[in-house]
């Protein structure tokens, strides 16, 4: 069973309040033909529906996990260590095989089109590209060729690829003869973040990127998110920085224990009690816990839960 995955064309959760809550914020009416629901407007949308996976055939990971990425936007997908925010992006890439993992109900679709059936190559040659946790790049390979790696899918001009890359990117110019390896741990992010730029992405979807990152750095990760978004690639954020990550999303979900549980603008997440509490690190008023101990002794129950 560990290389199973659903077949196409599964029923879609019409009644899910997730979906429901989703349509009304992108704008998007929904048609339904032949009993399942489809996106009547031209806008390019990847959307996840009713997702469930499952580890080993015993551990149930994601519970009806329902969000969108509408074209041209960024969503941040927050949650704390465990909640199953690495296990929706390896669904998405095509991954899950590799972790012994089985989406066990649900769809993935972009544009209309299902797309958790394809090979995790198929998924990248239709635009949708990910940055894995922790940075993976090549480290005995020199920044050039961790980038012409990234473009072994992409069609079209290398040459103009690359210098849209170094363009963005320009500390990876100056590097461009060095070993990976030896590169510094934000311009490792940003390598990796170039590499995936290679394929022309419509969607990037990026884990963790300013994960063991200095502030100053962190700071240069949001703008160069901003302007990839700005040529045009939507983005789908995971990030335990929620901060960082809501300052730069025009939407926002939140996931605990494999659930989607919270999903709003991110301006009206930001001044969400529940949010400053448990992932700003405020409490009531907005201001900054004193110590450690304060937030260890902490013992209210977030609202989603009760």
């Amino acid at each position: 069973m560990g290389g199973r995955r659903l077949k196409e064309g599964g029923n879609r959760a019409g009644g899910d309040p997730e979906i429901r809550r989703s349509v009304l914020w992108s704008g998007r009416s929904v048609a339904y033909h032949g009993g399942r629901q489809r996106w009547t407007e031209e806008p390019g949308l990847l959307e996840v529906a009713n997702l469930e996976v499952v580890y080993h055939d015993v551990i149930l990971v994601l519970r009806g996990v329902s969000f969108q990425v509408p074209d041209g936007q960024i969503v941040a997908l927050l949650g704390a260590n465990g909640a199953g925010k690495t296990t929706v992006l390896r669904a998405i890439s095509g991954l899950l095989d590799v972790h012994n993992g089985d989406m066990t109900k649900g769809e993935i679709i972009l544009d209309g089109t299902p797309i958790h059936n394809a090979s995790a190559a198929a998924i990248v040659g239709r635009g949708v590209t990910q940055v894995l946790e922790g940075r993976r790049v090549f480290g005995e390979f020199t920044v050039e060729e961790n980038l012409r790696v990234g473009a072994h899918t992409a069609r079209g001009d290398l040459s103009g690829q690359m210098d849209r890359v170094y363009e963005l990117f320009p500390i990876l110019a100056d590097r461009r003869k060095s070993t990976a390896g030896y590169l510094s741990g934000g311009e490792q992010q940003m390598l990796a973040m170039g590499r995936a730029m290679m394929s022309n992405p419509r969607y990037l979807i990026l884990d963790e990127p300013s994960l063991g990152l200095a502030p100053i750095l962190v700071q240069r990760i949001r703008d160069l998110i901003v302007d990839i978004n700005q040529q045009g690639t939507s983005i789908l954020l995971v990030e335990q920085n929620a901060t960082m990550a809501l300052s730069i999303a025009q939407h926002g979900y939140i996931m605990e224990t494999g659930k989607i549980v919270m999903d709003k603008p991110a301006a009206e997440l930001m001044k969400d009690e529940d949010v400053q509490e448990f992932y700003l690190g405020l409490h009531s008023g907005g201001e900054e816990r004193k110590s450690f101990r304060d937030v260890k002794h902490y013992k209210r129950r977030k609202r989603w839960l009760s």
